[in-house]
């Protein structure tokens, strides 16, 4: 069963397009896929798929200024006015229309990528109603996210932040695929496979190749602020299950030690978390068909685990 929702965003002012996807059988938990920048929730079909196998009904939408939803509003690139926290507060909307459908089932996050920097700031906030979260290709301290956010913060209170300047993206990710050799189109850095490369480049869903505002650059640099060193991790309770994984080619995570920073922190502040880096993969190793298989597993054992808790 396929359940289309539309609600009204943080930002108060676009329509979020999501969907409800349900196993023909007794769902056993729910688990809410949360997509990363530039791309949509469609990316995640091998996944979705996986995850109902399982038992599991899965939940996904678009963010603001992504996929369907920019479409529908005509917003590409644009999130709004209202911040940083925009898009974890539409996805605990969308768990809310969720758990109005399909009450008392244990909940769980997957987030990727800026999907991992939301899940995170979602933990912070609303943490105690989550059974678990999976982080999947996150980042400690960002490279050059520092001097970007300088940067832009000073466009915007100059009253450009409306406006594209692909500067600040090169400042803040031109570096990412300095580990990838010959560079054909620029996003060599999230997968090996060209094939993958070229579907994410072409994709009219994606938001790849088109101009994202200074403003929500701006607040991209403030979402991972929020959830960087220790002050952010003891704000997640502790009792909260956490899956940290990623490629060890990964320039988001820089290539492991941003992960296990994440991990260290959480650590430190007496929780649970579980990291597994994979070997010689880059960012989406969700979209390797070597190890998708894999991955998927481990983030549907890890919920098993938890529900035999």
């Amino acid at each position: 069963m396929l359940h289309e929702v539309s609600f009204r965003s943080f930002n108060e002012r676009d329509e979020v397009q999501g969907w409800i996807y349900v196993p023909a059988a007794k769902p056993k938990g729910i688990v809410q896929i949360i997509h990363g920048f530039g791309e949509h929730s469609r990316r995640y079909l091998h996944m979705i798929v996986a995850f109902l196998d399982a038992g599991f009904i899965v939940a996904a939408d678009d963010h603001v200024g992504h996929g369907k939803t920019a479409m529908v509003n005509d917003t590409w690139g644009d999130w709004g006015e209202k911040g940083c926290h925009t898009m974890m507060e539409d996805e605990h909307t969308l768990k809310e229309l969720v758990c109005e459908k399909y009450p008392d089932l244990p909940y769980f996050l997957f987030g990727h990528s800026m999907g991992s920097f939301i899940a995170r700031d979602y933990a912070a906030k609303y943490g105690d109603d989550l059974a678990g979260i999976t982080i999947c290709g996150t980042c400690g301290v960002f490279r050059n996210a520092d001097v970007a956010e300088e940067a832009l913060k000073k466009a915007v209170e100059e009253g450009h932040g409306k406006e594209c300047n692909p500067e600040y993206a090169g400042t803040l990710l031109g570096w990412m695929c300095e580990r990838c050799g010959e560079i054909r189109i620029g996003n060599e850095w999230i997968c090996a496979d060209p094939y993958v490369q070229t579907d994410h480049a072409e994709d009219p869903f994606d938001a790849f190749t088109k101009p994202t505002s200074n403003q929500a650059m701006y607040d991209f640099t403030q979402m991972m602020s929020v959830i960087t060193g220790i002050e952010w991790a003891k704000k997640v309770p502790t009792t909260l299950p956490i899956y940290n994984i990623a490629g060890d080619q990964d320039p988001v995570g820089e290539y492991g030690k941003g992960v296990y920073e994440v991990a260290n922190w959480l650590c430190d502040t007496g929780h649970n978390v579980k990291t597994r880096l994979y070997s010689g993969y880059r960012h989406e190793i969700h979209n390797y068909n070597a190890i998708k298989g894999d991955v998927e597993q481990g983030i549907i054992a890890f919920m098993n685990e938890v529900l035999e808790k």
